[in-house]
């Protein structure tokens, strides 16, 4: 079954900080420490990242909401860092750990579903009932999971049973759970998320998000998300390639390191001949020299998809995921646990 078409103007678009949208490493205390006192100008943006929040702002969304476990006594820096890329918000929320910190609840520091979850459903009960939303994370931690509950709590598909079920088993400090019980409890339902993008950071195996169902769609680097907003008609093919180009310049990508990225989603069934036919119309009509020294690798890479533009296959059509939030959870935390020995295996 095919959702509703997407109307651009009516989508709530929410990103995660610290791995999504900024190179972050909070391993070690070490970590966290160099962490906390980089300037703005030291932060360093995942390639491709500011480009396409400047484009998504393009299409006026309803809002271009940021949601960190970065502790709020970072908001100056990191609100100066997202100046510098030219990206602007509308929404800005960061962790209260000092104030935890102080009131000896120390397992919030690494707690990210109360606080996640509590953000998302405390925002969503201020915006329009019937607002759609595509939200980006990362796979370091829970944001799969945690936005793939917040999906099927807003849909009525969790109720409070199994939130509390959920909520116990993540350790979620007692006082917490009636108040996020009673937040999920006084929603208006509506299926409203249409995507889920996980960023890669971790390098996780594609293979583990298959839980979460057709909804989550894991990325290496954020061309693959441009293409899939194409895809879904909610981002013009020109603003793709500007994505594109970013990365091009900032990563060093090949025309070949391009076309693997559309050909993993084409495999996985996230785009299809849509995005390429749009993509490969864009660039042929742009005018030379559009996008600097990218040009020669996006013509290539565009005569490479018009090549096989015959050949594509449609996407895999939307299908209602039933998922076991109490059994996943164990099972998701495994999986981070996995990623960051990964991390700190690769860094040395």
């Amino acid at each position: 079954m095919s959702p509703p078409t997407l109307d651009p103007h009516r989508i709530v678009y929410r990103w995660d900080l610290d791995k999504t949208y900024l190179r972050t490493e909070f391993d070690t205390v070490r970590d966290i420490v160099r962490t906390a006192f980089e300037s703005a100008v030291h932060k360093e943006t995942v390639p491709g990242a500011a480009a396409l929040l400047r484009e998504i702002r393009r299409t006026e969304p309803a809002g271009i909401f940021i949601l960190s476990g970065s502790p709020e006594q970072m908001r100056r820096v990191l609100e100066a860092k997202l100046r510098l890329d030219g990206v602007r918000w509308d929404a800005f929320t960061l962790k209260p750990s000092l104030r935890n910190l102080l009131k000896g609840r120390f397992r919030f520091l690494r707690d990210q579903i109360s606080y996640k979850l509590g953000a998302l459903l405390t925002s969503r009960a201020t915006m329009d009932p019937y607002m759609d939303e595509i939200l980006f994370g990362d796979d370091a931690e829970a944001d799969a999971f945690i936005y793939s509950l917040y999906t099927d709590i807003c849909a009525g598909r969790v109720g409070s049973d199994t939130l509390m079920a959920v909520l116990e088993r993540a350790r979620v400090y007692p006082d917490e759970i009636p108040r996020l019980v009673r937040l999920a409890a006084r929603l208006p339902r509506h299926d409203g998320t249409r995507r889920i993008f996980i960023h890669l950071d971790r390098v996780s195996p594609v293979s583990v998000f298959s839980e979460y169902g057709t909804r989550v769609c894991p990325f290496y680097n954020y061309f693959q998300p441009s293409l899939v907003l194409v895809e879904e008609g909610v981002l013009s093919p020109e603003s793709a390639l500007r994505v594109g180009a970013e990365i091009v310049i900032q990563h060093a990508f090949s025309p070949d390191a391009l076309i693997a990225s559309f050909m993993d989603l084409v495999g996985r069934g996230h785009v299809g001949p849509k995005a390429a036919r749009l993509v490969v119309e864009a660039l042929a009509r742009a005018p030379a020299n559009s996008f600097a020294t990218a040009e020669p690798v996006l013509r290539a890479f565009a005569d490479d998809v018009a090549n096989r533009l015959d050949a594509l296959g449609e996407p895999v059509p939307y299908e209602q995921t039933v998922i076991d939030y109490v059994a996943l959870f164990s099972r998701d935390k495994a999986r981070a646990r996995a990623a960051r020995r990964r991390a700190r295996y690769r860094r040395g």
